[in-house]
């Protein structure tokens, strides 16, 4: 249990230190390079016979992906020891999440309307959002990337960690495998819309808990870094269930409320109150938030979560130990 932990602190670190490596040498990439693959594969028959094969194909993508790396996990304990152990689950939890990532998407974002191009930052922001950017203004552009840093610190950061603290390495990934699967194949066009149904379930249902414990922590976050903890607590109690999504307004609402801002997707919601206009600084207390929220989920969270699990013999039941 003490490796596990130590391999979550040190997953964390790495990813602020060093960030995502490039596409080439990421697994996550070579997952969603393994699911491009077999979408036009599963494509073809009736709805019904494409809502099968989805459901088929996203088990079969989330349980390979756990599999494979609690074996490997398993391998790692077995024949090289705890030390191992502790550095591979590390390399695991480094590589499904994105603290530094979302860090450096939002910076050059912010560098772009900091040296006055606008459309630079539209073409940034379309890399890490789905909806259309080209006619976005300066406060919109700001907001959409307010939203991306919230919806990713569920997403990129304690969705993982929280899958990690209940099931370990495999967990992590299988949670990464569900969130590839969703921003790949879980749209609402005619193409996707049968074959993705399954997909975005199993998405909604793995962000259900992530979501809220988060929130609550990011205005426990916000309140230490002196944004308007009060206002977060309010607009998430009344805002949290205007997005399309059952759990993205969660950490939306909430990051709203403490920037004393409005969050705002144009013709499908807004977020928060107009209280003040979106700035530069609010994007960086955002990622100060984002970090923050991060470090006090593994203390009140993960540590704990994996304590008591440990107490119950959890940990050994999951790695076969005696």
């Amino acid at each position: 249990m003490l490796a596990l932990i130590v391999a979550l602190a040190g997953g964390l670190g790495l990813d602020l230190v060093v960030g995502d490596p490039t596409n080439l040498y990421h697994p996550v990439a070579w997952l969603g390079r393994f699911i491009g693959y077999f979408i036009p594969h599963i494509k073809g028959g009736s709805r019904a016979r494409e809502q099968i094969k989805g459901i088929v194909f996203a088990i079969l993508i989330v349980s390979l992906a756990g599999v494979s790396i609690h074996l490997a996990t398993m391998v790692s304990l077995y024949y090289a020891g705890a030390i191992a152990l502790t550095i591979f689950s590390a390399i695991i939890l480094k590589v499904t999440v994105a603290v530094r990532g979302m860090e450096r998407h939002a910076q050059v974002i912010m560098a772009c309307i900091e040296n006055g191009d606008l459309p630079g930052a539209r073409q940034n922001l379309s890399m890490i959002v789905r909806r259309p950017t080209e006619g976005l203004d300066e406060q919109h552009v700001l907001s959409a990337t307010i939203e991306c840093i919230s919806e990713s610190t569920v997403d990129g950061i304690t969705g993982p960690m929280f899958y990690y603290s209940l099931l370990g390495p495999a967990g992590a990934f299988a949670y990464r495998a569900i969130n590839t699967l969703d921003s790949m194949v879980a749209y609402k066009d005619n193409y996707y819309r049968d074959i993705g149904w399954m997909s975005a379930r199993l998405d909604t249902l793995a962000n259900y808990m992530p979501a809220r414990i988060t929130a609550i922590i990011m205005v426990i976050s916000a309140r230490i870094l002196g944004a308007d903890w009060k206002n977060s607590l309010g607009v998430l109690q009344r805002d949290h269930d205007k997005t399309f999504s059952p759990n993205a307004g969660y950490p939306m609402a909430t990051m709203a409320g403490a920037l004393r801002i409005r969050l705002e997707k144009i013709g499908h919601y807004s977020l928060g109150d107009n209280r003040e206009q979106a700035t530069l600084e609010k994007c960086e207390k955002a990622i100060s938030i984002m970090k923050l929220t991060t470090f006090l989920f593994f203390l009140a969270f993960s540590v704990p979560a994996m304590s008591v699990l440990y107490l119950a013999g959890w940990w050994r039941f999951v790695f076969g130990l005696p």
